[in-house]
């Protein structure tokens, strides 16, 4: 097959032919017909992000495709199936704490670099191979268009973060970073799951201003000034009552005291879910006073992707229509325009822009 290579940080990747992938029990061999291209994808090419992949190696984060084999622990999925691909693998022998890799992008820890040995290769290629219980059915309308419902790796992972916090219809959502290309895919899954309303702080006025045209009353925006205290009244003056859950989802390149502004804007008793990259490169530590926490009951909790059972829910989103991919802004590079395509993302990381790859168009 053919694949996209990573040869080493900092050099562009290159096309070229390797052996197909062989899939053993518990595994899926997937054609792959659409994968997303993440804004940061260059940063972690160049060894910024320090992400542990280990060279060489087919980088891409799941993908939309079609299953050419399945092995003998497979009941429902069948040759020739439309299926989503999901990157989080999980070890089979730790029910509990199981070790945690993204396939073909990142991993945690010893057990995590072990299962990315395992499953090294990423879905910048023709053909991938998948654990049988990362691959999930899709509608036929995904396959009119798998580029852009390859969107499901960013969708899912503020859709994780909002199951953790338990977001439930009418409540008031408050996304850290709304502006960006997984804050703004947190409001849409926010009003989606049934948000009364949303807040979403920023400094970027057309994406604010996008967010309220596309979604109306029900989103709130806010003029971020980087002051803490007069950022905190602002996002709290806009909910006009109470914030129920925060959602953080800013970048490593923000400082801490803006994810500190928005989560102390929670109501008592509320929750607050970190998913974002702050500290990550340096920089302080995020520091919530503890009397505050304890006196108001605060419920803080961090959020690495989703669980599995969250792909079931989130394509029951995109299927019927609840969350809807139409008003995305979707640009497809073939394979062998890769770096191209790493180049696009790196230049649209807004709202609702999308690069997708297509390794197995004509």
């Amino acid at each position: 097959m053919r694949a996209a290579v990573l040869t080493e940080f900092g050099a562009p990747l290159t096309v070229r032919e390797v052996p197909d992938p062989g899939p053993v029990g518990g595994e899926v061999l997937v054609e792959v017909l659409g994968t997303c291209v993440l804004p940061y994808a260059a940063d972690v090419f160049a060894g910024v992000r320090n992400y542990p992949l280990v060279p060489p190696v087919v980088p891409g984060l799941g993908g939309v495709g079609r299953i050419v084999h399945t092995g003998p622990d497979a009941t429902r999925l069948r040759v020739g199936d439309l299926v989503w691909c999901d990157p989080t693998v999980r070890s089979r022998d730790d029910a509990l704490t199981p070790d945690i890799a993204l396939q073909g992008w990142s991993s945690r820890g010893e057990g995590g670099a072990a299962l990315a040995r395992h499953l090294h290769d990423g879905s910048f290629a023709e053909l991938m191979r998948v654990p049988t219980e990362n691959v999930f059915a899709l509608p036929a309308a995904a396959g009119d268009d798998p580029a852009r419902w390859a969107a499901l790796a960013v969708h899912a992972v503020p859709y994780g973060g909002l199951l953790a916090g338990g977001l439930q219809p009418g409540e008031t959502l408050l996304v850290s970073g709304a502006t960006g290309n997984f804050g703004s895919s947190a409001v849409a899954v926010g009003l989606a799951m049934g948000a009364g309303r949303v807040v979403v702080p920023g400094r970027n006025q057309a994406a604010l201003a996008l967010l309220v045209d596309r979604f109306g009353p029900r989103v709130r925006p806010v003029t971020l000034t980087g002051d803490e205290a007069a950022d905190r009244t602002a996002m709290s003056t806009a909910a006009d009552g109470p914030i129920d859950l925060v959602i953080d989802l800013l970048p490593p390149s923000a400082p801490s005291s803006a994810t500190r502004a928005a989560a102390m804007t929670v109501r008592e008793y509320g929750r607050v879910v970190l998913m974002g990259g702050v500290g990550m490169l340096g920089g302080d530590d995020l520091a919530l006073p503890y009397p505050w926490i304890m006196r108001n009951s605060i419920t803080v909790r961090g959020q690495w992707m989703a669980p599995r059972t969250a792909n079931v829910g989130l394509i029951r989103l995109l299927a019927s229509g609840a969350l809807d991919l139409a008003p995305e802004r979707v640009r497809s590079f073939s394979l062998d325009a890769v770096n191209e395509a790493v180049s696009h993302a790196a230049a649209h990381p807004g709202p609702f822009d999308r690069t997708a790859l297509t390794p197995s168009a004509a």
